[in-house]
């Protein structure tokens, strides 16, 4: 099958309207569309979007390969646009983009479908044929242009596997895959196998695609190469490369960088794989690759698995709260047992272990739980639960190292005995040193909180609202609300008004912003933020930690200043509050005007979510 078989006229737009990302996907998909390639167009829209939240699919030096398949997908087809005057599709190079070639692929596409959407996206790495489709005055020349280059790429392709077959070994090899396996798979093995050839370096590229896997390595390639680079991210079988010197990267890498990994490869600047020890070899590569990329990546699978226990554990308080605020409800007590005897007491030693699981894998896990766990205990919090996590992985990741050389007689019960429990030990007792000084700061903010008394209501609102967000259920939410409930045994109900507006602001305000601006938050944090619209009117701040924990720089700060403007403003309007908790089901209890009450809260998650919708960059 040719490219021209999926590629027509009336799917080509040489004069693109569209000046964003957004409205460049609408206009392709609507050229598929009007040519009765799709089913449903929304449905295949979803898909491409899907995709790009994954990692864009503007590859720089001008192009854009938006792909996906899909049962909205009515006959496999690719639509061609171009942009002369370039836009910004969040290209991997930061430059405006110009060639734009949307594949559709049906989920039941064939071999020889999925092939031919294959070796369109790696035409695209030949700098002469991107000039062609730049200059090409009708869509006729831009079809000419294409079966030219398809024909000599097939020539080419013949010409390698005749040479290949003759090749009695490889220096290097390499694996390619994206998680569509149609577009980045085969541009990154073309771009490897092009740096190869230009240094005289013979290469054998395993491709990860949506027809399989082709060029599969053997185990005489693999025993016979000096190094293999992986290039990738789904899953590779990684077990019959143990032993060898190993580099992991990106797919994006094996596209942009193919000269830097073969140099690299080369000079023998790789770890060698440990079939049993996955995780070392990766936490190596992400040292070199960038501390940043690691942290985000183990923070990532901590939230995850967190995520859960906020969301049960934080609705089913508030569904204790909606039956009997006082909890002398015996089914409301059972409630509030469930989701705050249990699943908030869980919440934090899961984060940190999960966390320390993702680092040093299974060595980790017991010691970042019992580390989480002293977090809580000793009023620590979530930021306690995030050193926890990255501590008890990294000693995890050291005892491995230090106990490497004990005698193979000892290898049966390192595992059982030595990991879990070094590992535990020096992740408790630093823990246990870390919680004091977080104990004392708690207890000084109390005692400072309380000599401020009501000399400056709107003041102290204000601070007392913005400490409800700084940690989200740690110390200092702890001290603003202990203060406030002491304030309400003092008969001073207005301290605790604020405290309450404070602690409802985060998770509303990041509700409001996954609502209203998608495009900043992935599939995954727009279906949490719908439930903080409960959490949040229930006073469970607990709901914003995992979108804080995941970008701490930009949501803290949006929080703090929401909550800090629905504290000052509750202060403002001289509301009190005698509940201690329970959120908008107790509004009608407040001493003032409910519903300046309420539209103080409303301030602020407005404020929280525009600064958020503002200050967030977009997902790719």
């Amino acid at each position: 099958m040719r490219i021209s078989d999926l590629l027509k006229k009336e799917t080509i737009v040489l004069n693109m309207k569209a000046t964003n990302k957004e409205a460049a996907i609408d206009e392709l998909v609507t050229s598929l569309d009007q040519a009765e390639r799709l089913n449903n167009a929304e449905d295949f829209k979803k898909a491409i979007w899907t995709r790009e939240e994954q990692s864009t699919t503007g590859l720089g030096e001008g192009i854009a390969i938006p792909h996906a398949k899909s049962d909205a997908v009515q006959t496999p087809a690719i639509a061609f646009g171009r942009s002369v005057n370039g836009l910004d599709y969040e290209a991997l190079d930061g430059q405006p983009t110009h060639l734009f070639f949307m594949i559709a692929a049906s989920a039941g596409a064939n071999e020889a479908h999925l092939a031919t959407l294959s070796r369109l996206s790696t035409f695209l790495m030949d700098e002469a044929f991107r000039r062609k489709l730049l200059d090409a005055a009708t869509e006729s020349d831009v079809l000419a242009a294409i079966d030219k280059k398809e024909l000599e790429q097939l020539q080419a392709e013949e010409a390698e596997q005749d040479k290949s077959s003759d090749a009695d070994e490889y220096t290097l090899l390499a694996v390619t895959g994206c998680p569509t396996g149609i577009a980045h798979t085969y541009m990154a093995a073309d771009a490897l196998k092009g740096e190869a050839k230009k240094q005289g370096v013979s290469i054998k590229v395993q491709t990860n695609g949506s027809s399989g896997v082709k060029n599969k390595l053997t185990s005489e390639d693999i025993k016979q190469a000096k190094a293999i680079i992986v290039a990738a991210d789904t899953k590779v079988d990684m077990a019959p490369f143990a032993g060898k010197k190993v580099i992991q990267v990106p797919v994006k890498d094996g596209v942009r960088k193919p000269k830097e990994l073969i140099d690299r490869a080369l000079s023998g600047d790789a770890p060698i794989y440990q079939a049993n020890s996955e995780t070392e070899s990766e936490s190596e590569e992400q040292g070199k690759a960038g501390f940043g990329a690691g942290f985000y990546k183990h923070l990532m699978n901590g939230v995850s698995n967190m995520l859960p226990f906020v969301i049960g554990g934080g609705i089913l308080i508030a569904l204790s709260f909606l039956i009997d605020i006082d909890l002398n409800n015996q089914f409301a007590q059972m409630l509030m047992d469930i989701g705050g005897g249990s699943a908030f007491a869980l919440m934090i030693p899961v984060l940190s272990a999960f966390i320390a699981m993702s680092i040093a894998d299974r060595p980790g896990f017991a010691a970042g739980m019992v580390g989480g766990l002293i977090a809580v205990n000793g009023e620590a919090g979530f930021l306690g639960g995030l050193i926890a996590g990255f501590l008890a992985g990294y000693i995890a990741l050291l005892v491995k190292k230090l106990t490497a050389g004990l005698p193979q007689s000892l290898a049966g019960i390192t595992t059982i005995l030595f990991y879990p429990v070094l590992n535990i030990f020096f992740t408790g007792m630093i823990m246990l040193l870390l919680v004091t000084p977080l104990s004392a700061v708690n207890r000084g903010l109390e005692g400072w909180l309380g000599g401020m008394g009501t000399t400056n209501m709107m003041l102290l609102g204000i601070i007392l609202g913005g400490m409800m967000a700084i940690d989200m259920g740690g110390p200092i939410n702890k001290a603003a609300f202990t203060f406030g409930i002491a304030m309400i045994d003092a008969g001073n109900f207005g301290p605790h008004a604020a405290v309450m507006a404070g602690g409802m602001v985060p998770p509303l305000g990041i509700a409001l912003a996954t609502t209203f601006f998608k495009r900043k938050f992935t599939k995954q944090e727009q279906e949490a933020g719908k439930t903080n619209y409960l959490l949040g009117a229930s006073f469970i701040t607990e709901g914003a930690i995992p979108f804080a924990a995941a970008d701490p720089g930009r949501v803290i700060p949006s929080a703090v200043v929401g909550a800090a403007v629905a504290g000052g403003l509750t202060a403002l309007f001289g509301i009190g509050l005698p509940a201690p908790h329970g959120g908008i089901f107790v509004i009608g209890l407040v001493s003032g005007s409910w519903f300046m009450y309420a539209l103080a809260i409303i301030a602020g998650a407005i404020v929280t979510a525009l600064m958020l919708g503002i200050w967030k960059k977009k997902t790719v």
